[in-house]
């Protein structure tokens, strides 16, 4: 199965590289659950999110992300690489 791999701006200056998935949840739970999240500072600067926990699942609902993008496929691979 292909991993759903996008860049996530959680902030202006926060941008998360993750798999995302779409889960159910009522109106203002978490419904947007990342996997093995990095944040991006460059493709060769890629750290664990949030880094004060080993979790690799974060819950984050839909209405604290500013917009979700496609990464490049050079950004994709370094992310596989990094969480295979």
């Amino acid at each position: 199965m292909d991993k759903n791999v996008k860049c996530v701006l959680i902030n202006v200056d926060v941008v998360l590289i993750s798999e995302v998935v779409e889960v159910d949840a009522e109106l203002g739970d978490p419904n947007c659950k990342l996997i093995h999240p990095l944040r991006f500072y460059g493709i060769d600067d890629m750290r664990p999110w949030p880094e004060v926990t080993h979790q690799n699942e974060i819950m984050l609902r839909s209405e604290d992300v500013l917009t979700i993008a496609d990464p490049t496929p050079e950004i994709v691979e370094k992310y596989l690489e990094l969480t295979d």
